[in-house]
């Protein structure tokens, strides 16, 4: 009688099975630490290009700012040297001004009272007296020049016009000549106040002293 052993073939094959589930577990596990591996390196790489183009952007942006303030501080340095030379001018105007003499002050003050129409021809200083001479196409013109010599504390008052002639002129043919005053006017000098000198300082007590007494 012949008896076969099942048991035996059973519990090899049972002792087989494990080996097989290992090695599946295996290639799993290193199937999944390969795509962990592979996701971590795209994220990575991803991190890196997104960081990378946010800081070209900034760089952009720094160098657009930066050429923006160059012109800005290139206009604030010709601001500053227009305001510094604009400051040289009006104080070298002021001590021009400061440091006039009567006749420069005269001639600014004539030359400022010229009505329309009217224009001179000689001035003429001798001491205190000054003449003026020119031409004027009206009377109102002759007598509004008048007026605006008599607005200074330069010249004394009233201002004398010692002259006045209508001169004929020479027109073409069919046309009305146009009429000129030739005048002259004389004015005087007003006197120049004198500085006062100040006292000394004994002086003052002296004077008070002999009041008091």
């Amino acid at each position: 009688m012949i008896r076969i052993n099942l048991l035996g073939v059973e519990r090899q094959k049972t002792k087989k099975a494990p080996a097989f589930d290992i090695g599946k577990r295996l290639t799993l596990a290193c199937s999944l630490i390969l795509a962990l591996t592979v996701g971590g390196v795209g994220f990575w790489y991803w991190s890196l290009t997104k960081e990378a183009a946010r800081l070209e952007s900034d760089i952009a942006a720094a160098q657009q700012e930066t050429a923006r303030l160059r012109t800005v501080l290139l206009e604030v340095q010709r601001f500053e040297t227009r305001r510094t030379q604009l400051r040289e001018r009006v104080a070298l105007i002021e001590q021009l001004r400061g440091g006039q003499s009567v006749p420069v002050q005269l001639l600014d003050h004539i030359s400022r009272s010229l009505p329309e129409m009217l224009w001179l021809t000689a001035f003429e200083q001798d001491g205190t007296s000054v003449v003026i001479e020119g031409r004027s196409t009206t009377l109102i013109g002759l007598s509004d020049f008048v007026g605006n010599l008599g607005s200074t504390a330069l010249l004394q008052k009233p201002i004398e016009i010692v002259d006045s002639q209508v001169e004929a002129q020479q027109a073409a043919a069919g046309t009305q000549a146009p009429e000129l005053i030739r005048f002259k006017v004389k004015a005087q000098l007003a006197p120049m106040p004198s500085k006062q000198t100040p006292a000394a300082p004994g002086a003052v007590g002296t004077s008070g002293q002999g009041a008091g007494e």
